[in-house]
């Protein structure tokens, strides 16, 4: 796949008023008041699954993002509610920092995407609800070679959930010639996702002792997902997001915007807040 040049086309995707960004994506983009009501719509859209899939009796495989993480504690409050059991749930979490070595971060460090997972959704589920532990898999040095065959053993992915990242990237696929046919695998931050991470985790951007390599989910079993559910928002004062949610709806498909692939899926759809949707105050 090429690279595409973007600058006009990103002019003209800036451009263009809420409105007609809405009009011209159609189904494809759903709108959310706000931030609160995006982390609502997208606790309930996991439940809704799910609890489906309880009534049916069925296993359940799920891809689940570390950013947003704002849907977790409402996640958990309605399965405690609902005593939804978790014990048929796959659940393959997109990505890990490492470190130099390799090796994938400690449960006990301040940055690692499992703390955050412990910390905002799992230790919430009350002790009542089945859970299976040995079926929630974050990618890491002992398993990356196994989870693209153990994900084709549970019968594939029902929906991949997942945020947006500044260049397209989804889970750590960041761009890259052929990232469409990726597999899990090792990866070396590139500048931009380093960047703009350290700015988010109150670290004082400290750039020097930010991981610089993770373990990532392919793009393969992304785009191989039955559903594929994005949810796109700036999340902070800064309005980095809105350039890559106009570009993941509208902008031409290439390797430059990971994102950009997932048009050629039958079943995707990207959430996002009014905040994020907003034309920039200046247009380069």
């Amino acid at each position: 796949m090429k690279m595409v040049r973007r600058s006009e086309e990103v002019r003209q995707l800036l451009s263009l008023t809420p409105q007609e960004v809405i009009q011209k994506s159609g189904n494809r983009l759903h709108v959310c008041k706000n931030l609160k009501a995006l982390h609502e719509k997208f606790a309930l859209d996991i439940f809704n699954e799910l609890k489906r899939t309880q009534s049916l009796n069925q296993e359940v495989a799920l891809i689940l993002p570390i950013g947003p993480v704002g849907q977790y504690p409402i996640l958990a409050k309605m399965i405690n509610k609902k005593g939804i059991s978790l014990e048929n749930c796959w659940l393959f979490f997109m990505d890990e920092y490492s470190d130099d070595e390799g090796k994938a971060l400690r449960v006990d460090h301040p940055l690692s995407f499992k703390k955050i997972a412990k910390d905002q959704f799992f230790s919430r589920i009350k002790k009542g609800i089945k859970l299976n532990e040995d079926q929630i898999i974050f990618p890491d040095e002992n398993n990356i070679n196994m989870i693209s065959k153990l994900i084709s053993k549970v019968g594939g992915i029902d929906t991949c959930y997942g945020g947006i990242g500044i260049h397209g990237h989804l889970a750590f696929n960041e761009p890259a010639e052929n990232i469409a046919n990726t597999d899990p695998r090792l990866v070396r931050l590139n500048d931009f996702t380093i960047t703009i991470n350290a700015i988010r985790s109150n670290i004082g951007g400290n750039l020097e002792n930010f991981p610089k390599k993770a373990y990532t989910i392919g793009m393969k079993q992304i785009l191989n997902s039955r559903k594929i559910r994005l949810y796109c928002r700036n999340g902070s004062p800064y309005d980095w997001a809105n350039t890559v949610l106009r570009i993941a709806l509208l902008g031409e498909s290439g390797d430059d915007y990971p994102v950009t692939h997932i048009r050629t899926h039958p079943n995707y759809q990207i959430i996002t807040d009014y905040d994020t949707l907003k034309t920039p105050k200046i247009i380069l």
